[in-house]
């Protein structure tokens, strides 16, 4: 029988250090050898974790990381998910991850507050009109929802937009995917920590790892602060540190790391319905269910490993709210805070083998990584567990920085990358 407990009794719990709850997760030792280690202990780590031993039967199995869970970017984005991208490869992993998604919480157990509220990317010009009409048909040929919208569909859905004759960046139109949505960040890491602890993972916090094992040209394992950790097989899953650690592999990846804007107002009653994007200002947002208005922007141009604001970026994202609805101008901020983000060079992820047999990659999501999470998890358990692609993860593997065949999805990541 499931415990319930009253809001005074949760506060009490809350002052005595929640003695009384049991944890929901073990906190483990590390065993000398695993069939599989996963290096990285945020959403794409965990899910990767659950879905070996889910899809696979795999569960000796360690999720490896240097800080707590979910403290990288998954606890450090704006929540969005939407599949609402160009080429077939691309709507065919974010559609797989937003289905993946719509049957999370029930998946899990575990509320992820999933809050399929819709996105629109609003269009400018009649230039841009055109272009959302080309997204539109393509998304709908291979396979997710849009329809295109003109200026009084818009305004219905965000009455505050500004409208004005004199505004920089009109609305022409736009993109709507009523799919889209948000969800709880943390829900989402700590429901997918809990499936897998109960299938047996082990998650392993404040244990970096400094290095990789190889014997007879193959990663056998991971050396960490605490001892080496011997494995059949390794997932990298750092996101924007994913260079890093891959140096420390002995190879070089076609990744730079930029920090990324995002911040939060005081909480207002209900005035926004949706998620809106400017390509224009680059800015876009929500309201979150506690009322506080959700703001993100484009990514600060200055490689950097940084989880701080830099006022310059500030400035910009802050200028383009403004722009998208003046009404928000006597918003107090709240925070604010950057993640680390890992961008290729065609703004697309990197899922496959990399150049050291054994170690398998999950990494240049860039602002793409939260909505990818169950998709990203999948796919980088599929490769762990079959040694080969998934089909839908073939498109990404780094041997098409080789072969020419990008998946150019600098527009479709919306803002600019």
């Amino acid at each position: 029988m499931t415990r319930r407990y009253s809001a005074f009794s949760l506060f009490v719990e809350g002052l005595r250090g929640q003695t009384g709850w049991a944890p929901a997760w073990r906190t483990p030792k590390p065993k000398a050898q695993y069939d599989a280690v996963i290096v990285g202990g945020g959403g794409h780590g965990l899910a990767t974790a659950y879905y070996l031993a889910k899809n696979h039967g795999i569960r000796n199995v360690a999720v490896v990381e240097k800080g707590w869970l979910g403290g990288g970017n998954t606890g450090r984005n704006t929540t969005t998910i939407r599949s609402n991208y160009f080429y077939p490869e691309s709507v065919a992993l974010y559609d797989f991850a937003l289905r993946l998604y719509e049957g999370l919480s029930r998946e899990l157990n575990y509320n992820v507050m999933f809050s399929q509220r819709g996105l629109v990317t609003v269009a400018h010009s009649e230039a841009e009109m055109e272009i959302a009409a080309r997204v539109v048909n393509a998304m709908q040929i291979n396979g997710t929802d849009a329809e295109l919208l003109g200026p009084e569909e818009v305004l219905k859905r965000e009455p505050l937009l500004n409208m004005s004759d004199r505004a920089r960046f009109p609305v022409f139109g736009g993109v709507w995917q009523g799919r889209a949505g948000v969800a709880r960040h943390d829900a989402v890491a700590w429901g997918y920590a809990r499936a897998a602890d109960r299938m047996g993972i082990d998650i392993i916090q404040d244990c970096e790892v400094e290095g990789f094992l190889v014997e007879d040209g193959r990663c056998a394992g991971v050396e960490t602060a605490g001892g080496t950790i011997r494995a059949g097989a390794v997932g990298l899953a750092v996101a924007g540190h994913s260079s890093v650690m891959a140096a420390k592999a002995g190879f070089g990846l076609p990744i730079q790391s930029y920090s990324l804007q995002a911040m939060v107002s005081e909480p207002v009653k209900p005035c926004m319905e949706t998620v809106v994007l400017y390509p224009g200002t680059g800015t876009y947002l929500f309201q979150s269910d506690k009322g506080e208005i959700v703001v993100g922007g484009g990514i600060d141009r200055v490689p950097s490993y940084a989880q701080r604001g830099n006022p310059p970026a500030q400035r910009q994202v802050l200028s383009g709210l403004l722009e998208m609805f003046p009404a928000f101008g006597q918003l107090k901020l709240m925070r604010q805070w950057a993640g680390n983000v890992d961008v290729t060079p065609d703004s697309s992820a990197v899922l496959g083998p990399s150049p050291l047999p054994g170690l398998y990659l999950n990494c240049g999501w860039g602002t793409g990584g939260f909505k990818s999470i169950p998709a990203g998890g999948w796919l980088l358990a599929h490769l762990i567990a079959k040694g080969e692609h998934h089909e839908i993860s073939r498109p990404f593997d780094l041997s098409r920085f080789m072969t020419g065949r990008l998946v150019d999805e600098a527009a479709g990541s919306g803002i600019a990358h």
